[in-house]
């Protein structure tokens, strides 16, 4: 997330997709409604007629798994209307940039594509390069820390400097690639493929596309209707080309924003909790190509920007992870660092192994997967392969009795159970981070019930048991358990400070909290367990409500030289990176420093300063305009990619360097954009069971009401919320209830290759048939919040009929498109 909730109230324009913001973030429409009643307006492109959709300015339909067509239509828009912020993309991105003359893109491949490995090559997706620059490793210069004693050792990264064409005329620029690329995505095709008339793509794309001028904003919401497709990070990609398009990343009232679905999502991916990043995002070590601290920095360091900080970023961790045993001598137990297999680790690939008895014994932490995941029939036949499980949570989960999922046999299942009762939010203290990247201090507020305990006593105890008996039995390799720096206790019992403390950073000859990230070194005098977080908690000896998280200052003051009143809130609690509210801020200004929005000004150049409503996102110390413009290199407006510009062309994701449309991997139509029907780099196991549209004729989605909370197994246990929301329900059309010839309230099943469930049919003209290249598609929809798991409400589980295939870059799987059959009767 870019930007954060209440500056929604900063824009002109809030586009509204992949999420029912209204019912599932009702806090957010607090901040919208400002903007509305400033004049700005709210737009909400959904399948259904939400209740978002129902306050909203416009609302224009799409069928599920075609947001990449609308948007290519928006940036077709605004190329041939002129409606781009030229200075902005221009100066702030990579549009100028010439790409190897190699490229190629035909029928919706991509050049290098290995068919037998089903993914690309991405080597002809490079730009044509001039020469290169060596890191200034002088006494004097930028990177003089390398040679710091104590440092490791490891081949520097070179800059390669870019041919451009400032004219954006030259046909190998990236603006004219993407041009080209995007000419094809006519409002005439956005009709055909998303079945959204072309008129009311015309009225959105009008409206929103306005914002691409200095003085204006417009601000994109999405959640998991986005990114829960096969190509579901080209989703947000393809949003990103259309905010960089009209300026509106780094500025007051823009941005692109997640909407989280719970309070610490945010939080647990920011501490590694994905399979292929550490804490802090950067990559998790892989056997193949990283096996030694070297080869590791020399392949991960960026050649510029703020990765190139990157190992002192990694150091600092390895000195929290291995304290005093973590030394320069030993690359400081580098080594001990878990290096993952080139095997998929991902959510279904864990399931998968668990399916071929890779695995035997799984540790479930807050989680439900026997209701959550894709395909959940065969995730609950997977859990019955263990040999033990343990459920940490609340009380008992449908996971925690998936032998009890209808259809089991009891007998036939020799997994062994244990459940760990877990305190809730109010029964313990520590920092949560939300959706806008506000790590807030939360306080314990009552005592946990009976035996439930803290999640990190549980942690502590569990810890301490393992390297127990690690000192007393041995082990292949017990050191990095042995060894390992575990000082998060007081008097005997945990202490969640010093943990906020070891994430903060601090030095390591004195135990001082560093003030923050730009202090961490890599030459083993700081030790840092999460760098994006140093500075949340750097009082020395100071409680948490005296630590920057702890702060509650509501006073929305400048925070120099500028007029307050933005809307950043600096004193209320502390956000990543370095407190900052808006990532990419330099881009609120020209090249010389000057405000688009001079009335909502972030940061600005007054002559011999920069003065700032928030914390900038550059070295703005040392950043002074010398000759103006300022050169990007002196103050990038983004400073977290290597080229220190936004990437309309980005050759690091894994299906293409730019987002094309694919059809969903279970689709009723062929996909009229090319030849290539799906996403050619999709991740499919053998255990998805796809089924075809002459079998499942019907679109089905699911989605979040806003009386149940993720899998249920919270709200299901709640009889007030029971009571509010009874039962598990499918939404269908008028049309289709017709034609099937079901009435409000009549039990229906829905069936594919994956599974059968029963429910109750909700009739609602919320729902439309599309019509999509000359045919009626019909598309139904059904909350996933029900499961077996609770005496107070029972009902269908709506994962399991989705399909466990997943997007190559991160392999989110496909929830939000996938097709059945639906039939009256139970």
């Amino acid at each position: 997330m870019t930007n954060h909730w209440i500056d929604f109230r900063n824009a002109d324009a809030v586009l509204a997709i992949g999420g029912n913001n209204a019912e599932n973030h009702p806090i957010s429409m607090k901040w919208v409604n400002e903007a509305r009643a400033k004049g700005g307006k709210y737009i909400v492109v959904d399948p259904r007629f939400t209740r978002s959709a129902a306050v909203a300015d416009i609302y224009a339909p799409i069928r599920s798994g075609t947001d990449i067509v609308f948007f290519g239509g928006l940036i077709n828009h605004i190329l041939t209307n002129d409606l781009m912020h030229e200075e902005y993309v221009a100066n702030y991105t990579n549009a100028s940039w010439l790409v190897s003359g190699d490229y190629r893109f035909d029928e919706g491949m991509f050049s290098g594509y290995d068919e037998a490995k089903r993914a690309y090559d991405a080597a002809t997706w490079e730009y044509e390069f001039e020469g290169e620059t060596e890191w200034d490793t002088s006494e004097t210069g930028p990177y003089a820390w390398t040679q710091s004693p104590g440092t490791p050792s490891f081949t520097l990264p070179k800059a390669k400097v870019p041919k451009k064409d400032a004219t954006l005329k030259h046909p190998r620029s990236v603006f004219q690639l993407m041009k080209e690329h995007y000419a094809r995505y006519t409002p005439e095709m956005v009709e055909r493929v998303c079945g959204m008339p072309a008129d009311k793509f015309l009225e959105v794309a009008d409206v929103y596309c306005a914002t691409g001028q200095p003085g204006k904003a417009g601000t994109a919401l999405y959640a998991m209707g986005l990114t829960q497709h096969t190509k579901g990070s080209q989703n947000i990609r393809a949003l990103s080309l259309v905010q960089l398009l009209l300026g509106n990343m780094g500025i007051a009232g823009g941005g692109i924003n997640a909407l989280r679905g719970e309070a610490n999502v945010q939080g647990s991916t920011d501490f590694g909790a994905l399979c292929h990043i550490l804490p802090g995002y950067y990559t998790t070590p892989l056997a193949s190509k990283h096996p030694s601290l070297a080869a590791y920095l020399e392949k991960e360091t960026a050649y510029a920007g703020y990765w190139s900080n990157k190992p002192k970023f990694l150091v600092s961790q390895l000195k929290e992870m291995w304290g005093e045993h973590a030394k320069a001598k030993n690359d400081y137990l580098y080594d001990y660092l878990p290096k993952v297999a080139d095997n998929n680790h991902t959510f279904v690939g864990l399931f998968d192994a668990i399916d071929k008895d890779v695995i035997k014994g799984l540790l479930l932490w807050g989680m439900n997967p026997a209701v959550g995941g894709p395909n959940s029939v065969w995730a609950r036949q997977s859990l019955a392969k263990l040999d033990w499980m343990v459920a940490v949570d609340l009380w008992e989960t449908d996971t925690a009795q998936f032998w009890k999922a209808p259809g089991t046999k009891p007998e036939e299942i020799g997994t062994e159970v244990f459940l760990l009762p877990a305190a809730c939010h109010y029964e313990k203290q520590g920092s949560i981070s939300n959706s806008g990247r506000w790590i807030q201090w939360r306080y314990k507020a009552v005592d946990a019930p009976g035996e439930a305990r803290d999640d990190g006593e549980i942690m502590d105890e569990l810890f301490k048991a393992i390297r127990a008996e690690y000192e007393t039995a041995g082990g292949t390799f017990p050191d990095p358990i042995t060894k390992l720096h575990w000082d998060y206790e007081t008097d005997g019992h945990f202490d969640i400070e010093k943990v906020a403390l070891a994430i903060n950073g601090y030095t390591v000859a004195d135990g001082a909290p560093v003030v923050n990230f730009t202090k961490l070194t890599a030459d083993g005098s700081t030790a840092c367990g999460n760098w994006i977080y140093s500075g949340y908690y750097n009082v020395a000896g100071a409680p948490p409500e005296q630590q920057p998280t702890g702060s509650r200052d509501n006073d929305d003051a400048t925070v120099d030289g500028l007029e307050g009143g933005v809307g950043s809130y600096s004193k209320w609690t502390f956000a990543w990176p370095v407190n900052r509210r808006i990532i990419y801020n330099r881009a609120s200004c020209d090249a010389e420093g000057r405000p688009y929005n001079p009335d909502k000004a972030l940061v600005k150049w007054d002559g011999t300063r920069w003065l700032r409503n928030d914390v900038p996102d550059f070295a703005f110390q040392t950043a002074a305009p010398e000759p103006v413009p300022i050169p990007p290199e002196k103050c990038p407006a983004f400073m977290m990619n290597p080229e220190l510009v936004a990437r309309f062309f980005a050759k690091g994701m894994k299906d293409g360097p730019f987002p094309e449309h694919y059809e969903p991997y279970e689709s009723p139509v062929e996909n009229a954009l090319s030849a290539t029907r799906n996403n050619p780099a999709v991740k499919v196991w053998d255990s998805a069971k796809l089924g075809t549209a002459e079998k499942y004729p019907v679109v089905m989605t699911t989605f979040r009401v806003v009386e149940h909370w993720q899998t249920g197994a919270m709200s299901r246990n709640m009889p007030w919320l029971v009571e509010a929301m009874p039962r598990m329900f499918v939404e269908i059309s008028k049309e289709l209830a017709e034609e099937k010839g079901i009435a409000n309230g009549d039990m229906v099943t829905l069936r594919n290759e994956r599974g059968s469930i029963t429910c109750n049919a909700m009739v609602t003209p919320r729902l439309k048939p599309f019509e999509i290249d000359g045919r009626t598609v019909h598309q139904i929809a059904a909350p996933w919040h029900w499961g077996y798991g609770s005496e107070n409400c029972k009902g269908a589980i709506a994962n399991d009929l989705t399909p466990n295939v997943g997007c190559p870059n991160t392999t989110i799987p496909e929830y939000k498109a996938f097709l059945v059959d639906i039939r009256k009767g139970a």
